[in-house]
C-alpha cells in the first residue's frame, strides 16, 4: 500500500507497469486515512467499522483533562510544531494509545472536551473500532504473515519484509509504505518530487519481486492506495466566519474544524440555526444531508462523529483548522466522487479473484489470495511454518 497514490498521480505515470501492468481505478470512502485504511483492512464502510474522524467531542470520555492547564502557557509555545510533536509521543506513551496519534493544532482551551477515536492500532490483530480485520482473519487460520510496523522507517520495514522472503517464513504480506502522502501534502501533485519519489518505490518493490521469485514458485503482487491527493488553491478562515455569531464555542456548540470538513455538535437550538445559516451561505462547501451521508455509509445516527457535517469543495482547505494553523500544498478528505479522491490498484494478476471497485473490496481480495496461498504452500500443515523453495506468497 502506498499512501495517497491515487489514480491521478499514476494514470500518466509508468509506476509500476513492467511488472504490475494491471491498473484498476478505485472508489475511495468518505473520510481521511484514519478512515480509509480501516475501510481497506477491515472489508466495511466507515459506519460499519466506526473508525471515521479522530477527535470527537465526549468530555465525559475525554483522556486529556491533565493537558487543561497548558491553555495559559502562550500561544507562542503551544502552536509551535515541534512543540506538538513532542507532547504528542509524551502523552501516547502516558496514555497507551496503540494507533496512530497526534495532538494536531486542538486548542489546549477545549481539549479536555473531546476524546481520541483511534486508540488501537487497525494494523494489528483486534485493532479495529468495532469488528474484525485482515489479521484477525489471519491469525484465525493460522496464516503465516508480515505486516509493517509504523514505528519503523520505510526503509526498516522493507528489510524486515526481505528477511521474510529470504526465510520463506511467510504466505501473505502487507507493506505500508506513508512516505508519498507526506511528501505530497507539502510539494503537490505536480512537483518533479513525486515521479521521483515514485521510481524510489519501483525500485524497492522490483527488488523484493526478485526476492520473491528467488523462494518461492509464484508470487501475486498488488500495490494499491487509499485515495489521491488534490493541490490546494484556496484558503477558507471558516473558524473565524463562526467565530463572529452570537453563540459560544463550549456552551452553545463544540465543533472539530478538520481540513476539509467542519463537524459540529449542538446544545440548544439558537446555535444551530446560527451556524446552520452560516454554513449555507458559504460557496466554499455545503452541508452533507444525513441521506448523503448514508449513501456514503458514513453516517452515524447516535452523531457520535457530528451532528452536522461540513464539506469543502475539492481544492480549498480550511486553515487555521485543528489540524493545522499554516497552510499545506495539497489535501485529500474531500468528496469520494471528487477527481483526486480515486484510489488505484496495480498487479500482475490478469484476473483478481475477487470484484475489486472500491477500496474496502481489497480487503476480500487480500483473504482470497492468503487462503489461496496458505493451501498451496501447507496443505498437510496448515499451521506450520517450513522452509520450501514452492511456497506462494501475496504480497
Amino acid at each position: 500500500m502506498v499512501d495517497a497514490c491515487g489514480w491521478e498521480i499514476i494514470k500518466n505515470d509508468s509506476f509500476c507497469k513492467d511488472f504490475a501492468p494491471h491498473r484498476h481505478r478505485l472508489g475511495s470512502v468518505f473520510g481521511y486515512s484514519s478512515t480509509c485504511v480501516p475501510s481497506i483492512l477491515s472489508g466495511r464502510w466507515p459506519c460499519e467499522h466506526r473508525n471515521w474522524c479522530y477527535f470527537v467531542y465526549d468530555p465525559k470520555n475525554s483522556p486529556f483533562r491533565s493537558l487543561r492547564p497548558l491553555r495559559w502557557l502562550p500561544r507562542a509555545v503551544t502552536s509551535r510544531r515541534i512543540f506538538r510533536r513532542y507532547l504528542t509521543k509524551m502523552v501516547k506513551s502516558h496514555l497507551n494509545f496503540r494507533g496512530y496519534f497526534d495532538l494536531y493544532n486542538i486548542p489546549f482551551q477545549y481539549i479536555s472536551l473531546y476524546d481520541f477515536t483511534e486508540k488501537k492500532s487497525p494494523l494489528k490483530a483486534g485493532g479495529m473500532n468495532k469488528g474484525p480485520n485482515i489479521f484477525d482473519f489471519l491469525e484465525i487460520r493460522e496464516i503465516p504473515y508480515f505486516v509493517s510496523d509504523p514505528a519503523k522507517t520505510e526503509e526498516g520495514n522493507l528489510a524486515n519484509l526481505r528477511e521474510q522472503i529470504e526465510a520463506e517464513a511467510i504466505d501473505f504480506a502487507f507493506m505500508y509504505w506513508a512516505g508519498l502522502d507526506g511528501l505530497l501534502h507539502r510539494v503537490g501533485n505536480q512537483s518533479p518530487e513525486v515521479p521521483a519519489r515514485l521510481r524510489i518505490y519501483e525500485e524497492w518493490m522490483r527488488a523484493v519481486l526478485a526476492l520473491a521469485n528467488d523462494h518461492y514458485s509464484e508470487v501475486h503482487l498488488y500495490v494499491f492506495s487509499d485515495h489521491g491527493m488534490a493541490n490546494c488553491d484556496e484558503l477558507l478562515d471558516l473558524k473565524g466566519m463562526i467565530d463572529t455569531l452570537p453563540v459560544e464555542m463550549e456552551k452553545d456548540y463544540a465543533v472539530v474544524y478538520d481540513s476539509t470538513m467542519a463537524r459540529f455538535w449542538f446544545f440548544n437550538d439558537h446555535a444551530r440555526s446560527e451556524i446552520t445559516n452560516c454554513l449555507g451561505k458559504v460557496p466554499q462547501g455545503r452541508i452533507i444531508p444525513d441521506s448523503e451521508l448514508e449513501e456514503m455509509n458514513a453516517f452515524f445516527p447516535d452523531g457520535y462523529f457530528g451532528e452536522l457535517i461540513f464539506l469543502v469543495k475539492e481544492g480549498v482547505l480550511i486553515v487555521p483548522s485543528h489540524m493545522g494553523e499554516r497552510p499545506i500544498r495539497a489535501m485529500h478528505g474531500y468528496h469520494p466522487t471528487d477527481k483526486h479522491s480515486y484510489a488505484s490498484l496495480m498487479t500482475n494478476q490478469s484476473a483478481l479473484r475477487a470484484n475489486v471497485s472500491s477500496i474496502p473490496d481489497i480487503f476480500r481480495l487480500m483473504t482470497a489470495e492468503a487462503q489461496a496461498a496458505q493451501a498451496e504452500n501447507r496443505p498437510d500443515r496448515p499451521a506450520a511454518i517450513e522452509s520450501s523453495s514452492t511456497l506462494t506468497p501475496a504480497i
